[in-house]
């Protein structure tokens, strides 16, 4: 008897004559590039070095797309852009030593973010391996040890005939829920030697699918329909799992109210009558979720800034569904499911029985109403109308990125996202830098929409070097600069702490200036004339920079009260 595994695909004659007789002048780089396309990779970034030109060689003999950054960090940041738009694995090529280690925030934040990044970097040669003092550029005793407490998986090569392999196995862990950055290391001589290997004309690979425990969501299922008083956080896992219209089925067919976090914003309809909207820095909401009978957490740790800051404190029963096995009940006592949000909502779906409960939008208009009447109370009209203004200019399909800035966390708790997979920033892992090379990212990855990104001036010049990037390859980014003089939100926290700030205060540029010194336009504008300036901006084609110089307020914690 055959089996269907036991069928082997032969070669066809013309495939064979190509492996017998592959072309000259390929080299160990030419299987990198070769395996990331038989992958379906179409684009690739970088920052090419020394150890590392094999790779960017190979690149001119391949049909991958190139985007060069100027710092590997902001490469980094446009490798999880791209990875978070297409869902697909970006490749993200780097050379040795100093030039792998600036990538390592990026990589924490893709991480942290569940970012699927392909990480492919040289290494010293073979001959300087092992963990000696042989005094080789960028040595390092060893590399890979840098990267393991920030990336999902290493994969080390150490021969050509290892590296589709290698490739391909990274891939499947990138892509395998909970998505994430991965390693790969090839040293420069393998990369550089030429191989007669036949060229690379396959690599499908199968993430393997991550189902919920049936008897699990059989629980969980008959608490959420018994409950009295449900309700559910939506997490980016919802956002990833592209499972934002189960979820609202789910919600609708429970009538429970439902809360994103800053990492799941538009994963349920802001303006539903069921939306708590994202309002997770704030006690009224707390409170709410606190109260619930049967809480659903879906896609969610209920880290830090999910549970204002570790204040909240659950009465009831709490399903947690958690693709990533270590945020599972790390934080609180759980039904804990670990599985796809996807996967898990439709088996709930299938399962769960009808409630209805004629007081729960009566209940979400109640603590928004709080929510609203908290904010209005601390005058912080300015912050109210810029955020409104940048809602208004953006079109509702179009991408953002944002920075860690005063503004973004505004934008964490009231932007409506308008869709799923639309508003993205550095929450996960809190570097900055991260709104404009990652807005460009997203740029490669769609050219239909334009694309913001918000920065403070302080975490723009982070990222001042990427105006070449965004001129070079003409990319639809505006990028708005809210210009303070500082760092703003660490101005406030020490001002709070301590009476007075320190080391908050900075000399920056003239942003318009140096933006057109590049080629790019730039406009600098008001409250008053934000929201037609930026939106004709977005709506020119190529790159942009819009400078409001403004001081904006955070508006009060409730965790410290």
């Amino acid at each position: 008897m055959t089996h269907d595994h036991d069928l082997v695909l032969r070669p066809t004659a013309a495939q064979t004559e190509a492996a017998l007789n592959p072309p000259p002048g390929r080299n160990g780089g030419d299987l990198v590039v070769e395996s990331l396309a038989g992958l379906g990779a179409t684009t690739v970034f970088g920052l090419p070095g020394q150890h590392a030109l094999g790779m960017f060689d190979a690149l001119r003999r391949s049909d991958l797309r190139y985007i060069g950054l100027r710092v590997e960090n902001n490469a980094g940041f446009a490798a999880d852009a791209y990875g978070r738009v297409t869902g697909e694995a970006a490749p993200l090529l780097l050379s040795t030593g100093p030039g792998a280690l600036t990538s390592l925030a990026a990589l924490q934040e893709a991480r942290a973010a569940s970012a699927p990044v392909l990480a492919v970097s040289s290494q010293v040669p073979t001959a300087g391996l092992g963990g000696g003092r042989h005094g080789y550029l960028h040595e390092l005793p060893d590399q890979a040890a840098s990267f393991r407490g920030v990336v999902k998986s290493v994969h080390t090569v150490r021969t050509q005939s290892q590296i589709p392999s290698a490739i391909a196995e990274a891939w499947t862990s990138a892509l395998t829920v909970p998505h994430g950055p991965v390693w790969v290391e090839i040293p420069q001589d393998v990369l550089l030697a030429e191989t007669r290997i036949p060229v690379v004309t396959g690599g499908d690979t199968f993430p393997e699918e991550l189902p919920p425990r049936p008897e699990l969501t059989a629980v969980a299922a008959d608490l959420l329909t018994r409950a009295e008083r449900p309700a559910i956080v939506a997490g980016g896992g919802v956002v990833r799992a592209d499972a934002s219209k189960k979820l609202r089925q789910l919600a609708e067919r429970l009538q429970a109210p439902v809360v994103t976090t800053f990492g799941g914003k538009g994963a349920f309809p802001w303006t539903h009558p069921l939306s708590l909207q994202s309002w997770l820095e704030d006690r009224h909401t707390t409170d709410f979720l606190e109260d619930a009978d049967v809480l659903l957490v879906v896609g969610s740790g209920l880290g830090e800034l999910s549970s204002n800051y570790h204040t909240f404190k659950p009465r009831g029963r709490m399903i947690q569904i958690e693709a990533d096995l270590g945020k599972l009940e790390s934080n609180h006592p759980a039904l804990g499911i670990h599985a796809d949000a996807r996967l898990a909502l439709q088996a709930l779906l299938e399962t769960v029985g009808e409630r209805t409960d004629p007081s729960a939008p009566e209940r979400v208009r109640a603590v928004l109403d709080k929510v609203r009447d908290r904010i209005a109370a601390q005058e912080l009209t300015l912050e109210q109308d810029v955020l409104a203004a940048v809602r208004e200019a953006l079109p509702p399909g179009a991408p953002s990125f944002w920075d860690m800035t005063i503004l973004a966390y505004w934008a964490w708790s009231a932007f409506d996202a308008k869709a799923p997979n639309t508003m993205h920033s550095a929450q996960g892992a809190g570097g900055l830098g991260y709104g404009f090379p990652a807005a460009l990212g997203a740029a490669v990855a769609d050219p239909t929409h334009p694309v913001l990104a918000v920065s403070g001036d302080g975490g723009a010049l982070y990222s001042v070097a990427e105006l070449a990037t965004a001129r070079q390859y003409d990319l639809n980014v505006t990028w708005l600069i809210v210009d303070d003089g500082g760092y703003g939100i660490l101005r406030e926290y020490m001002t709070d702490a301590f009476g007075a700030p320190t080391a908050t205060e900075l000399t920056r540029p003239d942003y318009v200036a140096l933006a057109e010194s590049f080629g790019v336009p730039g406009v600098r504008t008001s409250p008053q004339t934000l929201a037609a300036d930026l939106a004709k901006a977005l709506a020119a084609p190529g790159p942009s920079v819009v400078v409001l110089p403004a001081v904006l307020r955070m508006f009060a914690p409730t965790h410290l009260e």
